[in-house]
């Protein structure tokens, strides 16, 4: 089971950030909340902040934490812990993915998300209250 973080990054509208996975990446152009693998030694929340730092070019503070989930891919299984987060500085610059974007909430359940995903963006609308339709 490989511990992976990822952030719920919003914004001061209220809008989520989105990753497209790049098409040399696993689960090409997916969308996914960016994050990546814990290291050995680190906590998941020191994780997140140097993997948006790497993946993004943009420091990150963590605001809460969402449920954690289980996903069983066919080669690979993930512990997926999200964070919800606001950006505290930097611009946004593509290390890794082919895109991002900027989604109100109740468009987050209309996107083609990475399976592990899915049940962090129903976790996260049901965390802020919003409605998933």
């Amino acid at each position: 089971m490989i511990a992976v973080t990822c952030a719920i990054i919003v914004d001061e509208e209220g809008r989520v950030l989105v990753a497209q996975r790049s098409a040399a990446m696993k689960l090409p152009l997916k969308m996914e909340f960016p994050g990546g693998k814990v290291e050995e030694g680190e906590t998941p929340q020191a994780g997140l902040i140097r993997e948006i730092r790497e993946e993004l070019g943009v420091d990150i503070a963590i605001i809460a934490e969402i449920p954690a989930n289980e996903h069983h891919y066919p080669d690979f299984s993930i512990r997926l812990i999200p964070y919800t987060c606001r950006i505290i500085s930097g611009e946004i610059f593509l290390k890794e993915h082919a895109a991002y974007f900027w989604q109100a909430p109740h468009n987050l359940t209309e996107l083609d998300w990475a399976a592990a995903d899915i049940p962090v963006v129903h976790n996260y609308l049901a965390h802020i209250g919003a409605k998933d339709n």
